[in-house]
């Protein structure tokens, strides 16, 4: 990948890892209607066959299943214990159980999932809550990355990372383990999840909850939301049903515990929406593209609901022709809202662009790129989609812009770049 000279690529690559793993829900079904249907019938017979050991044979089969696959999750037995508690519904013909067959009955309704095995993408930076014990100059950092596994199926992961006052930036290795987490409160589609506050940031792997999200939570892109001197995370990400996609609403303080609320209105029914930094004379502010073509202003009192907005520009280059959206939240500078856009040209190659809007009045375009800033390169556009480069989200360190990028769907990278320099590049 070749990036316009003034933006420095770090020899950084962060790959997707097939052996790292999450224990999930398995559940005999045909053609299951949403995430709690099962088969009854087949899981009957399942907990007839365990029932149906000697009791040895259960304590042996659970020890060899728990030797075999302890090492790679926390708490297995505890999540054998609670997914038999999901499934009193194939208990509920038998009178008694021992604890270990109840176990043992959990482990048959569970399967490992390797979340990231295909592709680790569409990375989104924010700044770190815990800004102590740096060198001056220095900032750390929370990715959120897009990983995929089997069937396409999209969860959101996360990094942790420090930038160094040269802009190098270097990102913590990722915990062996990882995790879901909880569901402690739930209304309809709206969740409140939270995970254990001593796991890694690493560990924690937001996975399809809701029925609308039941094939995707796709392409978070984050934000660190000022309001009255509070910082709150939010995060618009796309969640696809297999059929139908919307756009929802990601909250947190802490990165522990996360509220998930589907937002409404026209612009929801589409992708790609991105939440200003802070309130635009009193109101919310997102960019979206709600006609599959054209980026929006929307201007909202309520965080949930956004209708249709006004027009801020629209595919002008050959590079973007087929249409352009965003590429996260726009970036407040002195010189006004820097947005990074993507834009997609013939064979339906994605390249990574971007615009200075007014501070005052965010419809107004004050200058553009004409040419790509980053696209891909013949010698690096393979992978899981070729001839797609794609962020959902840069960061601002000082006089610099952190944008951590996809290649190819597959795996992700950074490229740093002085605000200067693009500002120039912009309005050359």
């Amino acid at each position: 990948m070749k990036p316009t000279p003034f933006f420095n690529r770090q020899a950084l690559h962060l790959l997707p890892d097939p052996s790292r793993v999450v224990v999930r829900p398995f559940r005999p079904a045909v053609e299951p209607r949403n995430l709690n249907d099962v088969d009854k019938t087949r899981a009957n017979h399942i907990v007839d066959r365990v029932m149906n050991m000697s009791q040895p044979d259960v304590h042996a089969l659970l020890a060899a299943t728990l030797d075999n696959f302890d090492g790679r999750h926390r708490n297995l037995l505890a999540q054998f214990e609670m997914r038999a508690g999901q499934m009193e519904a194939a208990f509920c013909s038998h009178d008694i159980f021992t604890r270990e067959q109840r176990q043992l009955v959990g482990a048959y309704f569970m399967h490992e999932y390797s979340f990231e095995a295909a592709a680790l993408f569409n990375p989104s930076i924010v700044p770190h809550p815990d800004q102590s014990g740096l060198r001056e100059g220095c900032g750390r950092f929370l990715l959120s990355l897009r990983a995929v596994g089997e069937g396409h199926v999209s969860s959101l992961t996360f990094r942790s990372g420090v930038i160094a006052a040269d802009g190098t930036v270097m990102v913590d290795p990722p915990a062996r383990l990882a995790s879901v987490p909880e569901v402690t409160a739930r209304v309809g589609d709206r969740l409140t999840v939270a995970f254990d506050p001593a796991s890694d940031i690493s560990e924690r792997v937001i996975f399809p909850v809701t029925e609308a999200q039941s094939n995707g939570i796709e392409d978070a892109r984050f934000v660190a939301f000022q309001d009255g001197g509070e910082t709150t995370y939010y995060a618009t990400y796309t969640a696809y049903s297999g059929r139908e996609i919307r756009s929802e609403l990601l909250e947190t303080k802490d990165f522990v515990t996360f509220r998930m609320a589907p937002l409404e209105g026209p612009a929801a029914r589409n992708k790609g929406m991105a939440l200003f930094p802070r309130k635009l004379d009193g109101r919310y502010a997102m960019i979206a593209r709600h006609d599959n073509e054209n980026l929006h202003l929307i201007l909202s009192d309520d965080l949930y609901s956004w209708g249709l907005g006004k027009v801020v520009l629209g595919p002008r280059f050959p590079w973007e022709f087929v249409q352009i959206g965003n590429c996260g939240s726009p970036i407040e500078l002195d010189e006004g809202w820097l947005l990074f856009t993507h834009g997609v040209g013939p064979v339906r190659r994605y390249a990574i662009g971007a615009v200075l809007l007014d501070k005052a009045d965010p419809t107004r375009v004050l200058a553009r790129s004409h040419e790509p800033l980053i696209q891909p390169e013949k010698s690096e556009r393979e992978g899981y989609v070729p001839n797609v480069v794609y962020t959902c989200g840069a960061m601002r360190l000082g006089e610099r812009i952190v944008l951590p990028y996809a290649i190819s769907d597959t795996f992700s990278t950074f490229a740093t770049v002085r605000i200067d320099a693009l500002l120039r590049q912009l309005k050359g």
